[in-house]
């Protein structure tokens, strides 16, 4: 039914890149910490870096429970679903890190996504996970749906903020700074964003 594949290539990495949606799933160390889920979207805001890490671009509107769970231990699964076409989940358990922009490596990890503006969708980290097991398992139970196309409100809702007025809506935000368990998340103020 599943395989264990050593690296995401071929047939794989054009099933992740393929996909329109997909989940982040992270816990900090404590037994009783808050385990986090959260689902990704945005076409082109997710790459494949070699044949054992890929990114995302971590986008402002939600908390900032990934970051502090990455920053405290690094643990992290992305899954891919796949909504139309064969049946088929993927998983990549691995470690991750939170890239801010004051980071060195930042304006290099944003010419891979050439084709999103970060702009307009308040850029606030770029996550970078290095895979240790990547898997996939039979789709059999996830329904079929048809993807129309991404929604464009998050972009149209930070377009309005600049750097100033994006750490001011961080920082009025519960669960940005601090997570919910009261780990370090986005370490604020942002930095100013970085010229491509």
């Amino acid at each position: 039914m599943g395989k264990t594949y050593e690296r995401i290539d071929g047939r794989l990495r054009e099933f992740i890149e393929a996909q329109p949606v997909f989940f982040v799933a992270t816990a900090p160390l404590a037994g009783d910490g808050t385990v986090n889920l959260s689902p990704k979207g945005l076409r082109g805001a997710l790459a494949v870096l070699d044949d054992r890490t890929v990114a995302y671009l971590d986008f402002a509107g939600g908390n900032a429970e990934t970051i502090a769970h990455l920053r405290e231990n690094g643990r992290v699964t992305l899954m891919w679903c796949a909504f139309a076409g064969p049946p088929t989940v993927v998983r990549v358990h691995g470690r991750g890190e939170p890239v801010f922009r004051d980071d060195p490596r930042w304006p290099e990890l944003l010419r891979h996504f050439p084709d999103i503006d970060p702009g307009p969708h308040g850029l606030r980290a770029v996550i970078v996970v290095r895979a240790e097991l990547i898997r996939d398992t039979c789709g059999y139970a996830v329904p079929l749906m048809r993807y129309d196309t991404d929604r464009d409100l998050h972009g149209r809702r930070f377009a309005r903020e600049d750097d100033t007025s994006l750490s001011a809506y961080f920082a009025g935000k519960e669960h940005v700074a601090t997570s919910i368990d009261g780990l370090p998340g986005l370490p604020l103020p942002l930095p100013p964003t970085p010229a491509r």
